[in-house]
Order: C-alpha cells, then sequence, then structure tokens
C-alpha cells in the first residue's frame, strides 16, 4: 500500500493572489486544476493534491508565520537542477521573495541544491532535486 498525504489544505489570505501564484508554480510542476469553487480550489498531480481555501475575516488578523506552531514550509522535488534555476527565475520574476539568496543554491547544506522562496502569504517553500 502506498503511503501518501492527501490532501494537503492550505487557508490563504487572499484567495486571487495565491490563486495566480499557486496557478504558475504548479502548473509549471506538473499539477492541473482539480477543483475551484468560490471559496476555494484545488491542484492534482497524480494522488497528491493541494486545496487553497479564502480564510474567513475573524482569522486573518495575525497572519502567518513559519516559526509559530504549524506548517514551516512545503517542498517541490523536481528532476534537475536545471529546472530549479528555471523555476526561481520565473518565480523571481513573479515578484517573489527569494530567502537565503546570498547562499544559494546551497543553503541546505554542500551537497543539497534547492532554491528557498516565500508564497503571497509568507509560507516558506522549497524547489528542490530529487
Amino acid at each position: 500500500m502506498p503511503i501518501m498525504i492527501h490532501p494537503i489544505e492550505m487557508y490563504v489570505s487572499n484567495l486571487k493572489t495565491s490563486r495566480k501564484f499557486y496557478s504558475f508554480l504548479l502548473e509549471a510542476l506538473g499539477y492541473e486544476l482539480f477543483q475551484e469553487w468560490e471559496e476555494g480550489f484545488s491542484y492534482k498531480r497524480q494522488e497528491t493534491c493541494l486545496v487553497f481555501v479564502q480564510a474567513e475575516a475573524a482569522y486573518l488578523e495575525k497572519g502567518y508565520h513559519r516559526k509559530q506552531v504549524g506548517l514551516n514550509h512545503l517542498a517541490f522535488a523536481v528532476d534537475n537542477r536545471e529546472q530549479v534555476d528555471a523555476l526561481k527565475e520565473s518565480l523571481l520574476k513573479l515578484g517573489v521573495t527569494e530567502l537565503y539568496q546570498e547562499r544559494y543554491p546551497f543553503a541546505g547544506g554542500p551537497d543539497y541544491y534547492a532554491f528557498f522562496c516565500e508564497d503571497p502569504d509568507r509560507i516558506k517553500l522549497e524547489i528542490t532535486v530529487k
């Protein structure tokens, strides 16, 4: 029996902004739009499903911070370093905040090739080689 997480659901502060960002990123990674409704959308690749839902106004005040209890970051694995570099360039053109810029591409260690950035809600994302 395969072991997987399905789905990963994230509440976002601005559904429109997150939709634009994640549509670009996830489609570049081979995901396809799976579902959409007024308060959210989801993308799927094989058995992995990511769901994004607009957070209710009452829960927006404190916002997100990856050092608080909860999710620290999401990592996506690609096939090679060229894909990491290409996604980095594309995401920077979208205006993402790059993390650990001075240590790119080895911020995870000398044998770990990755790009780190933040999504529109400042959730840390990692693009790395499998």
